[in-house]
Formats: structure tokens, C-alpha cells, sequence
């Protein structure tokens, strides 16, 4: 048992740190080609820091483990908002603006009652279901392109008229630099997410608890950690609303990125390896523990423009639940 929890724990090592040099690299390109700083945070960075849960359940439905890419989804999302963004609420709630808020948030809700009627409904997710989540994901993409194309003066990276002469041969390594940060990115991810499924899938049947638990917990928590490393560090710069931002557009992706490449490459029916109370423990706790963390977070942020500490504490309170529940229930 040591062996795959010591190869769980480097994959996620490899995840993160691959997630980093990946943004870093993608965001050096985007910038040397000056594309708007929204932009590239809306795109390269989002997705980039979307990349672990991405690679993580495309692996796990290829293999045959639809449950850890089914959980990996769900968990990340319940993660996000009842860990990550609580914290940040809890510490210091931040101002919310409404109009920022709004489109992640009905892209959000629009794929989850998708996934909702799914999931009840037929309890399969067919290719057909991959695709229609990924269409999503590019409308979604196309949206915020043109909001961010509304908005050049937000635009960064555009050098002075003397920088190109002034760096020369600097700009040349700096280039290649980001290339290399890219590529060796990618590879760490990939080898960091089979490390992450393989020994994942080793320690559940060790402990004798079912795949999806294991993803709902331990490996939604990991592939979560970049955004819980950029929701600490914008709170401690004091951004907290931006860093609200990028969890409510993290959570968007895992439905309709994360699933629907999983999906798209290998359909898989709904686990129905936990029961709760005699019910399929997945459409009675989990889907409706997703729904409500991202309802009470949401839905006063829209309507006060602001979050309260309060709010914060109850989905901590709510997360340790869940998770206790998972290992225990």
C-alpha cells in the first residue's frame, strides 16, 4: 500500500507543478503576441489550470474507470466552492460584481441541468452528451472572447516601440523558454494524471471503499490544487473577488470540459457503487450537494453584489460533511 500512495502523492506533485509551467509557457506565447490580459485569463489560464481534472478523467474513461471520471468532475466542483472559495469567503468576504459574475454562472447552471436531466433521466452519458457539453464549452469560449475583445483598453503585454531592439537575442531565449515551459507542462500533466489514476484506483481497492469515492475526495482535492494555490495567493493580494472568478469559471469547465472529454472519448453509465438509504448515493447526495454549494454561493453574490463570512462557514461546514460522509456514510 505504501508504494501507490507515495506514486498518488507524485502524481499530484506532477500535476501541479506541470499545471504551472503550463500556464507559465501558454501565457508567455499569448503575451509576446500581445493578446489581451482578460483574454488570455478567461482562456490560457482557465483552461490551463483546468488541465489536471481534464487529463486525470480522460485517462480514468479510457481505462475503463468511468466512476473516478464521473467523481473527479463532481468533486472538483464541491471542492472549489466549499473549500476553496469558502476559504476565501470565510477570511475575507469580498465585493462581488454582478456583471462578472452572470455569464459564468448561467453557462454553469444551463450545463448542470443538462447533466441533472442525464443523470436522472437515462443515468448514461452517451458520446452524443460529450459533444453537446463541449459545444457548450466553445459558445461559452466564443462569449467571453468577444467580451474581452469589447474591452481593449484591459489589454496588456504591448511593448513600448523601443523593446523589440533593446532585448534582441533576450527575446529570442525568453520565447523559447515559454515553449520549453509549455511542452515539459503537457508531459508532466499526462504522466501525473496516469500516476493519479492507476494508484488511485490501487489504494481504493486497498481500502476497500469504491472508486468513486476516492475521486469525489482525494483526487478532486488534487486536482484541485491550483486553484486553491491562486485563490490564496489573490487573497493575500487582496483580490478575492478575482479569485471567486476563476473558481465559478473552474467549476463551469468541469462540467462541460472535463466531463464532456471524458464522455466524448468513453461514455459511461452513473456509478452506483454507494448507496444511501437504499438510492444511488450519486443522485441523492452527491449532484445535490454540487447544486446547493453553488446555489448558496451564487445566488446572494447575484443578488447583494456581496458574500458574508457566514456563508463562507457553512460551506466548510458543508464540505467536512461530505467528505465524512463519503469514507463513513
Amino acid at each position: 500500500m505504501l508504494v501507490p500512495i507515495l506514486l498518488f502523492a507524485l502524481g499530484l506533485i506532477l500535476l501541479i507543478k506541470g499545471g504551472d509551467w503550463f500556464v507559465d509557457g501558454a501565457s508567455g506565447i499569448a503575451h509576446r503576441f500581445h493578446i489581451p490580459e482578460l483574454l488570455i485569463g478567461a482562456t490560457v489560464v482557465s483552461i490551463g489550470t483546468t488541465l489536471p481534472e481534464v487529463m486525470v478523467s480522460a485517462t480514468s474513461a479510457v481505462s475503463g474507470h468511468g466512476e473516478i471520471a464521473y467523481g473527479n468532475a463532481i468533486g472538483s466542483i464541491i471542492c472549489n466552492t466549499a473549500l476553496i472559495a469558502a476559504l476565501t469567503v470565510a477570511i475575507r468576504p469580498p465585493k462581488v460584481e454582478r456583471k462578472t459574475f452572470l455569464t459564468p454562472v448561467i453557462f454553469f447552471f444551463t450545463a448542470a441541468v443538462i447533466y441533472m436531466v442525464i443523470a436522472y433521466g437515462v443515468g448514461y452519458f452517451s458520446r452524443p452528451v460529450g459533444f453537446g457539453m463541449l459545444a457548450i464549452f466553445v459558445v461559452y469560449m466564443i462569449v467571453l472572447v468577444r467580451q474581452a475583445l469589447r474591452n481593449p483598453e484591459e489589454a496588456s503585454g504591448a511593448e513600448a516601440p523601443g523593446d523589440e531592439s533593446e532585448e534582441g537575442s533576450g527575446k529570442k531565449d525568453s520565447f523559447v523558454k515559454d515553449v520549453v515551459l509549455l511542452v515539459i507542462g503537457a508531459v508532466l500533466i499526462a504522466i501525473g494524471a496516469d500516476l493519479l489514476v492507476d494508484n488511485g484506483t490501487l489504494i481504493a481497492q486497498g481500502l476497500g471503499v469504491p472508486e468513486s469515492v476516492i475521486a469525489l475526495t482525494f483526487v478532486a482535492l488534487g486536482t484541485s490544487l491550483p486553484e486553491l494555490v491562486t485563490a490564496v495567493t489573490s487573497l493575500a493580494k487582496g483580490h478575492g473577488a478575482l479569485s471567486l472568478g476563476n473558481i465559478i469559471g473552474a467549476n463551469l469547465f468541469n462540467l462541460v470540459l472535463v466531463s464532456g472529454v471524458s464522455v466524448a472519448l468513453s461514455p459511461f453509465a452513473v456509478p452506483n457503487s454507494k448507496q444511501f438509504v437504499g438510492y444511488n448515493a450519486s443522485l441523492v447526495i452527491d449532484i445535490p450537494v454540487m447544486m446547493f454549494v453553488m446555489l448558496f454561493l451564487t445566488v446572494p453574490a447575484l443578488v447583494r453584489e456581496k458574500l458574508s463570512r457566514v456563508q463562507g462557514i457553512v460551506l466548510l461546514i458543508v464540505y467536512a460533511a461530505f467528505c465524512v460522509f463519503q469514507f463513513v456514510g
